[in-house]
């Protein structure tokens, strides 16, 4: 849920994340001391175990100075200002990720693929569309065949009509009448960014790279409309999701450890980023 709260020294964009066990901070302006005091206080109460937020370059050391930790960044977040992930954690487990090694493994080898310059057509049989209201079911179908778990609630149907209601960027691959692979992306109209999400292929489909031929279209649109900052948060234990922003020309920002609940528990989250004015 997200909430602007306005304080006399300070105002905030801020999302409470009951699901995940976050607060999470937008956007911000005014006396950074007292903002970290009143988001700590919220966290408390809520149980939560996990603080984050996007800062400033200019902000980060005050946060550091107030015991939050860097993770990683987004360049050109803020209409072409970089924007900086600080953390803060409550719990000890929160903290620590066992899976930090496998992580680190999965990252160098997908560094080593090369970048592609162009991709082939889709496979014979497959096509690609913009998603419809009446897709909603066979959206949620897909996102529950690829997800035990997933941080937003891409479960229910009622959530997924809403969006499709919306003009928002939501396409998807079909290969004979079914929905095997999607992906959105989120278009920040203050900043200018946009966050390509909602990632699924169906595991039979994965090796024909679907996926990489939704992101590209969607930065094609992303274009169009002057949004230059695209980014994304991907499994860090995904190999396939990695190497696809790889190959797609994306940066590596830092990783947010125990991030969200996704696939079947809390989970690593990797930073890609890319600034589409130069491709």
């Amino acid at each position: 849920m997200e909430q602007f709260i306005q304080e006399e020294q300070f105002v905030a964009t801020i999302v409470f994340d009951d699901f995940n066990e976050r607060l999470r901070v937008d956007d911000y302006r005014g006396n950074i001391p007292l903002l970290v005091d009143y988001i700590k206080n919220a966290a408390k109460q809520k149980s939560y175990s996990k603080l984050i937020v996007k800062a400033r370059s200019e902000h980060v050391p005050q946060f550091i100075e107030k015991g939050f930790q860097y993770e990683g960044w987004i360049k050109g977040y803020f209409n072409g200002s970089d924007a900086h992930f600080v953390t803060y954690y409550w719990t000890q487990e929160r903290k620590m990720s066992s899976h930090v090694w496998t992580e680190d493994q999965v990252l160098a080898s997908v560094q080593t693929k090369p970048v592609l310059l162009s991709l082939p057509s889709l496979p014979d049989g497959y096509h690609m569309r913009k998603a419809k209201e009446s897709d909603a079911s066979a959206l949620v179908n897909l996102y529950r065949s690829v997800f035990a778990v997933y941080p937003s609630p891409l479960h229910d149907l009622s959530y997924v009509e809403n969006i499709l209601k919306k003009e928002v960027m939501f396409y998807i691959i079909e290969h004979e009448g079914q929905i095997v692979s999607a992906a959105s992306a989120e278009v920040n109209d203050v900043y200018h960014n946009a966050e390509l999400t909602d990632c699924a292929t169906l595991p039979a489909h994965r090796e024909h790279g679907l996926m990489k031929h939704l992101l590209r279209h969607l930065e094609q649109e992303l274009k169009m409309k002057g949004i230059f900052c695209s980014y994304s948060l991907a499994r860090a234990q995904s190999y396939g999701m990695n190497a696809a922003f790889h190959q797609l020309g994306y940066r590596y920002g830092g990783r947010l450890i125990n991030n969200c609940y996704i696939f079947e528990d809390l989970e690593d989250m990797n930073i890609w980023m890319k600034d589409l004015s130069i491709v």
